[in-house]
């Protein structure tokens, strides 16, 4: 393809169409978005080339006349069998006679010099010059490789996890930091300690910590709320009572309604996870009446009790 069609542009395109058109596509085929893909990575390259000649006044109009060719190079004037059919000769000194190629007087040599200036020291688009992140031909020099990341697993207390206490870390060469557990952290979830890796010529890698959330002997989880079932006596059940309920920031005291029956669910509310918006959940307690084995005086009550109304009606017996 010539200049143009690199560009998907018309031979007589303005200087604006020009940029715009290049922009465009060095949009989509720069080299660190198509890491892994070395056609874009040779597409770009040859994107930039047209626009390097193509935005030059002076190189496309030589182009537009047939004097360079799409590299830049000058066209051979003389059948493309060398400089005047027979190659270089050799002046004093080892030079050329007459001070450039045979058939090219010394002016003319160095206006050949001039077509070389977009592709080793001229501008390159936007103002960068080869050399400065550009290559010659306006590929990309890639940066220096970052050190290897270090991936760590962190085993964290399930009450620390709801409370989102720091934890603390200790890294492979000794270090320890204090690790601020994010809103939202999930089992599983990473974490990423940016500069905490292995060294590299680019700087160092990163640190990847991930959480595990350790199982508790009487929390459950469920979503952003926390599940506890709470044994409490039958006269706390009958009558009613205060008792002291454990939470993931500490105890708390809970009052039992007089009359209250195994399975009954009261809420503790904002003491369980917080999502990712900040927003925290509940702590739900189930009551379970727990009635002693043997007790000779609750089996004397119960047997001189009689129920007032069937608790299985619902059910259909």
């Amino acid at each position: 393809m010539d200049l143009y069609q690199r560009l998907g542009i018309k031979r007589g395109a303005t200087e604006a169409e020009i940029k715009k058109a290049y922009r465009s596509l060095a949009k989509q085929l720069h080299p660190d978005r198509n890491k892994d893909n070395p056609k874009a990575n040779e597409r770009f390259s040859q994107v930039t080339h047209a626009y390097d000649l193509l935005s030059d006044k002076d190189k496309r109009a030589r182009y537009d006349r047939g004097e360079i060719d799409e590299d830049g190079n000058p066209k051979m004037p003389f059948g493309g069998g060398g400089f005047g059919g027979g190659g270089p000769r050799p002046g004093p000194g080892g030079g050329f006679a007459g001070g450039g190629p045979e058939g090219f007087d010394t002016a003319q040599a160095a206006d050949l010099s001039d077509l070389f200036e977009g592709l080793f020291g001229g501008a390159q688009p936007g103002g960068a010059r080869a050399g400065g992140g550009f290559s010659g031909f306006g590929r990309r020099s890639a940066p220096p490789p970052k050190g290897a990341d270090v991936a760590y697993r962190l085993k964290v207390p399930f009450v620390d996890a709801a409370a989102l206490k720091p934890q603390r870390v200790t890294l492979a060469g000794g270090k320890t930091l204090d690790l601020k557990l994010p809103a939202g952290v999930e089992d599983g979830a990473k974490i990423r300690l940016s500069g905490q890796g292995q060294d590299g010529a680019g700087g160092k890698g990163d640190a990847i910590v991930q959480v595990e959330i350790a199982a508790h002997p009487f929390y459950t989880r469920d979503g952003g709320n926390i599940r506890l079932t709470l044994p409490v006596t039958l006269p706390e059940a009958v009558l009613g009572a205060k008792v002291k309920v454990p939470t993931p920031d500490g105890p708390v005291i809970l009052s039992i309604p007089k009359g209250s029956t195994s399975g009954k669910v009261m809420r503790l509310k904002e003491r369980g996870f917080t999502d990712k918006a900040g927003k925290r959940g509940d702590v739900l307690i189930t009551l379970a009446v727990d009635l002693p084995a043997g007790d000779a005086a609750l089996e004397a009550f119960a047997a001189d009790w009689t129920a007032a109304s069937n608790p299985r009606a619902s059910l259909g017996v």
